[in-house]
C-alpha cells in the first residue's frame, strides 16, 4: 500500500537534514537508508524543490538529481532561523484557537494547543496583535469531526442519522469508526452495523452524531488506498452503460470508467461499474437533454420515471 501523506511529509522532512549533511549523496544509497524504492525518492525529490520557508516564494530549496547523485545547491540560504511575517502569524493564530474551541476535542488535546497558541504569540510579538481581532466559527461538520475523531481515539462505537443523496432519505445506524479522511470533503470509514459492511460516510451529510457506551469492534479490514481517489469500482460490481451528447463529454472526465467509445454525433457511449447503480439516476437527471442511461434496462426506467415527476412537479407550479 502506498504511504499516506503524513508518512510521506515525515519522510521529507528527515530527507531535508540527511541531505544537507551529505551533499552529491548517491539516490541508491538515500532510498536504501529511508527504506524507499528509487521512485518514490525520485517522487520526493520532484517535490522537494517547491518547499521552502515561506509561501511567497524566493527561499525554496534548490534541489536536483542527474538520476545517480543528489545536489543542494542552497542549504544556506534556507537554514537562518525561521522570521513569522504578519500575516503569517495572524493566520496561525487564528486557525489555532478556532481549532481549540471545537467540541469533543480531547481535553489534553485542547490543553496543549492553547500552550502552543502562547508561544506562538510571545514568539509573533507585535505580529499578533491582529489575530485578537479576528476569529473563525466553524459549521457543524467541526463538530461531526470532533466526534468521529474522539470515538476512533476511545474506541467507542457511534450513532448517526445520514442523508443519503441516492435514495433522498435519512438513516439511524449504529457504526464502528476505523478512520477519517479526506478526499476533496471529509468522509469517515467505518464498519456499518445495519448493513453489516463497510461503508463511507460524508461528513457534512451526517445530520446527527452521538457517541454511545458501546466498545467499537470493527472486523480486521485492510485498509484502502486512495490514491487513486474515493471512487474505485470493483470487478464484481454491475456494469452500466451511459450515453452522452457532446455536452456531457465531461462524464468520462470525472467518472471512472472502463471504456468510452466515440459516437457519431460527437458524443460517448461510457460503460462503467457502480456498486451502487441507483446512485447513477442523478447523473441522468443533471444530463437532461445531454445524455441517458442506457443499460441496464430497471435502472433506465428508473431514471425515466424520476425525470417525468420532475417535470410534473414543475408544471403544477
Amino acid at each position: 500500500m502506498a504511504a499516506n501523506a503524513i508518512d510521506q511529509t515525515r519522510r521529507m522532512l528527515s530527507l531535508v537534514t540527511y541531505l544537507r549533511e551529505r551533499p552529491g549523496a548517491h539516490v541508491a544509497d538515500v532510498a536504501r537508508a529511508f527504506g524507499i524504492t528509487e521512485d518514490e525518492l525520485i517522487s520526493d525529490l520532484d517535490v522537494l524543490p517547491m518547499c521552502g520557508t515561506s509561501f511567497r516564494g524566493g527561499d525554496l530549496l534548490d534541489i536536483d538529481t542527474d538520476g545517480d547523485r543528489i545536489w543542494w545547491h542552497n542549504p544556506d540560504d534556507v537554514a537562518a532561523p525561521l522570521r513569522l511575517a504578519a500575516d503569517e502569524a495572524t493566520a496561525l493564530l487564528v486557525a489555532a484557537r478556532a481549532v481549540a474551541t471545537l467540541p469533543g476535542l480531547r481535553e489534553s488535546d485542547r490543553e496543549a494547543l492553547l500552550r502552543a497558541t502562547a508561544k506562538l504569540e510571545a514568539a509573533a510579538g507585535e505580529a499578533a496583535g491582529a489575530s485578537s481581532r479576528l476569529s473563525v466559527t466553524f459549521e457543524s461538520e467541526g463538530g461531526v469531526f470532533a466526534e468521529v475523531d474522539r470515538a476512533i481515539s476511545e474506541r467507542r462505537r457511534l450513532w448517526v442519522r445520514y442523508y443519503s443523496p441516492a435514495r433522498d432519505e435519512l438513516t439511524e445506524r449504529e457504526v464502528d469508526p476505523i478512520r477519517l479522511f479526506a478526499v476533496g470533503h471529509t468522509y469517515m470509514e467505518a464498519w456499518c452495523r445495519l448493513s453489516e459492511a463497510r461503508r463511507t460516510f460524508r461528513l457534512d451529510r451526517v445530520a446527527e452524531i452521538r457517541i454511545l457506551d458501546e466498545h467499537a469492534a470493527p472486523p480486521e479490514l485492510e485498509l484502502r488506498d486512495l490514491s487513486a481517489g474515493l471512487v474505485q469500482p470493483s470487478a464484481d460490481d454491475p456494469e452500466v452503460v451511459v450515453e452522452v451528447g457532446p455536452g456531457g463529454r465531461w462524464v468520462a472526465e470525472y467518472y471512472p470508467h472502463d471504456r468510452a467509445e466515440e459516437l457519431p454525433d460527437g458524443g460517448l457511449r461510457i460503460t462503467l461499474r457502480t456498486p451502487d447503480p441507483a446512485s447513477l439516476r442523478r447523473l441522468a437527471l443533471r444530463l437532461g437533454s445531454d445524455g441517458r442511461i442506457v443499460a441496464p434496462q430497471e435502472l433506465a426506467d428508473n431514471a425515466r420515471t424520476a425525470a417525468a415527476a420532475a417535470l410534473a412537479a414543475y408544471g403544477d407550479e
